[in-house]
């Protein structure tokens, strides 16, 4: 598709998410590494020297010796992927935006804004309205990725909707370490344990799952009436979020309809051949004892969500298990796939005709 790589920049690129973007973008066929940004006290160093590289992948040398940016908008580039710790993603990120750059976050600072999309793109793309709404005022724009617990309970429940409503769903987590960045959680802490807290998962995932499966109509959104209760707790896995979900429906749906709907489910990305998306983004594991974390939290290269163990529910009306890969699907590579259905769809080539146009009109 793209003869010539579009330059992006990544923002907070020496924590765990940055490193996963490097991971994920080092050979990607549309997008190219231009500039990396970090804290006041890495600008400047080199990349290898400012990071304590966690992934199982080698560093790349020219990341390694690429100099660290500060994060400011005048980086030469329109995408940037923010991996910016919440704390301070608000202002910087709304900094990149009104100076004409497309943000492509996994910070929750503006997953809850009006006119800003909460995106999974086989599941809601009609939420790319509102990133037209963003450019239409003259600026950039601001596209987030959910919570990385509820992006994989969305992917389980998109293809049931499609069938039937859901009027409630009652959730428990068990929430890897590297959700918890880099050093994180203590291992003094964490092992032989379980911790049952971890600090605004669980209304992220109260408040996102509505705001995900809402109705856009004139460009405003109406969430879904779902009810959502969940309960978040960190376990002594490296990668891979686990969700054990119980669901009351509008309906009756029998097992395999439900089954077959997972396995057979493809959304836009599937449709468009995106680089980033998975073959089978659902997949329904029949073995009782599956999805583990350790044997299916790379399936799809990490894209991919895996769903077992459905059963009748006693108090409700279904329950099932589902496993997704918290820094890849959940974090970076789902905001790398946000890119990409971006760029399919127009909306790089809006931004970059609109700036040519307000350039044109200053010239005046």
């Amino acid at each position: 598709m793209h003869q010539k790589k579009i330059p992006i920049a990544i923002l907070g690129a020496t924590g765990m998410v940055g490193q996963r973007f490097i991971e994920l973008l080092i050979d990607h066929p549309w997008f190219e590494i231009i500039a990396i940004t970090g804290s006041e006290r890495s600008v400047g160093k080199r990349y290898a020297d400012a990071a304590h590289w966690m992934m199982t992948t080698p560093l790349p040398e020219n990341i390694a010796d690429m100099l660290i940016d500060s994060t400011v908008p005048i980086l030469p580039c329109d995408i940037v992927f923010s991996a910016l710790d919440s704390k301070v993603a608000g202002e910087i990120e709304d900094n990149f935006a009104k100076s004409g750059y497309l943000v492509i976050s996994n910070s929750s600072s503006h997953r809850m804004d009006e006119n800003v999309p909460l995106l999974i793109p086989e599941v809601n793309p009609s939420q790319l309205e509102l990133v037209e709404k963003q450019l239409a005022k003259g600026t950039g724009a601001i596209v987030t990725n959910p919570n990385c617990s509820a992006v994989g309970i969305a992917m389980s429940f998109k293809p049931l909707l499609d069938i039937v409503d859901i009027e409630s769903a009652h959730i428990v987590t068990m929430q890897a370490i590297s959700g918890a960045g880099y050093p994180g959680v203590s291992a003094f802490d964490i092992t032989d344990n379980i911790i049952p807290h971890i600090s605004g998962e669980e209304k992220k995932i109260q408040i996102e799952l509505p705001k995900i499966f809402a109705s856009l109509e004139d460009g405003n959104l109406f969430y879904h009436a779902m009810k959502i209760s969940a309960q978040c707790n960190r376990v002594p896995v490296v990668d891979g979020h686990t969700a054990c979900i119980s669901l009351k429906l509008k309906r009756p749906i029998a097992s395999e309809e439900l089954i077959n709907a997972w396995n057979t489910f493809k959304g836009e990305p599937q449709k468009l051949n995106l680089p980033s998306a998975p073959k089978s983004p659902v997949i329904y594991l029949k073995e009782h004892h599956f999805p583990q974390p350790k044997m299916h939290r790379n399936l799809g290269k990490g894209m991919s969500v895996s769903i077992g163990r459905l059963q009748p529910c006693t108090f409700m009306d279904l329950k099932f298990i589902v496993l997704s890969h918290n820094t890849i699907r959940g974090a970076a590579g789902g905001a790398l796939l946000n890119a990409e259905l971006l760029v399919k769809k127009g909306l790089l080539s809006a931004l970059q005709n609109s700036k040519l146009k307000n350039h044109a009109l200053a010239s005046c």
